[in-house]
């Protein structure tokens, strides 16, 4: 599988995004050249890969595309779910989940160190309240190791996917229940995980109530849901919640029984694409830059917030 590396600019070059309609890209070369037009941004990195079962192969992967994050000025880099195994069994993944301060997470922390860059992990094989579960944990590691925040996935995969297979996650994954925002370089994160997407209530929390500008969402959507929903529903959360939204994906076949859709992509908060790989199941990174005044610009000429309803309102009007 080859691996790629793209670099494409959102932030400051808004307006003309705004007028055509398309990301603007750039290679790394020229990237340099933009550094006073985006004076004000942060650069982020979106990583693709295809994870399988074996923890040491995975975090090769992973070391490998974090220096190359760290090269291209990237203050975080954002992997998907699963990002450290994939399991080629039912249950198997639960044999292997450790607790976040076990050895395999300590290992990414030291990553994060050793490399000076921010990391979004998730989810992670974080071990459950008991032997036959775990949690599907997404970790926030700050670029001195350190664990800033963490959120279980809420919302589980059991779905009978059309003309795919029968899933079936809370048989051996544990629900979480806590909505988690944390301050980063690129501005305040909403974390969640792949199926949460689907459910827009968790984004409008992390928006309205807890503040969020960027919304992170790590996945491994299945084939045939990717090529349905995947880039209509990620631009939906953008421009509902007018954040930017990164989501990085698992791509490609894992084992003979799993296959991921791929398509890695950062999404500016009018909705408009302004990273991605050209190759959708290659493994690599999306590189672009993240201009919260864009995201304040768009949210003072279009006040949702202010506008927006409560649920009492809505109850009064089915009365």
């Amino acid at each position: 599988m080859k691996n790629v590396r793209v670099n494409l600019i959102g932030g400051r070059l808004y307006s003309h995004i705004l007028r055509h309609h398309r990301p603007v890209s750039s290679s790394l070369s020229s990237l340099s050249t933009t550094e006073s037009m985006a004076s004000n941004s942060v650069r982020v990195a979106a990583a693709q890969m295809t994870s399988i079962n074996d923890l040491a192969a995975n975090f090769a992967t992973s070391s490998r595309l974090v220096q190359e994050a760290a090269s291209a000025g990237a203050k975080l880099i954002c992997f998907p779910e699963a990002f450290s195994y994939v399991a080629a069994k039912d249950g198997e993944s639960v044999t292997i989940a450790q607790p976040l301060d076990g050895p395999i997470m300590d290992q990414y922390c030291s990553l994060a160190r050793d490399s000076s860059i921010w990391l979004s992990l998730g989810g992670f094989q974080e071990k459950g309240s008991d032997d036959e579960h775990l949690s599907n944990t997404h970790v926030i590691v700050d670029d001195t190791g350190k664990i800033r925040s963490s959120y279980r996935k809420i919302h589980l995969f059991d779905v009978d996917v059309p003309g795919g297979r029968v899933y079936k996650e809370s048989r051996f994954t544990e629900a979480g229940k806590d909505v988690v925002a944390v301050d980063s370089p690129i501005g305040r994160l909403g974390l969640t995980v792949c199926y949460d997407l689907r459910f827009p209530e968790i984004y409008q929390l992390l928006r309205f109530q807890h503040g969020a500008q960027v919304l992170l969402v790590p996945s491994a959507f299945t084939k045939v849901t990717g090529e349905a929903h995947w880039e209509i529903l990620l631009r939906a959360r953008a421009i509902e919640n007018q954040c930017y939204v990164i989501a990085a994906a698992q791509a490609g076949k894992h084992n003979e029984k799993r296959e991921s859709y791929g398509d890695t992509v950062i999404i500016d908060p009018w909705g408009t694409v302004v990273g991605r790989l050209p190759d959708r199941l290659s493994t690599g990174i999306a590189v672009a830059d993240i201009d919260l005044s864009l995201v304040d610009s768009i949210r003072e000429k279009m006040p949702i917030a202010q506008q927006r309803k409560s649920i009492d309102f809505w109850k009064a009007t089915s009365l």
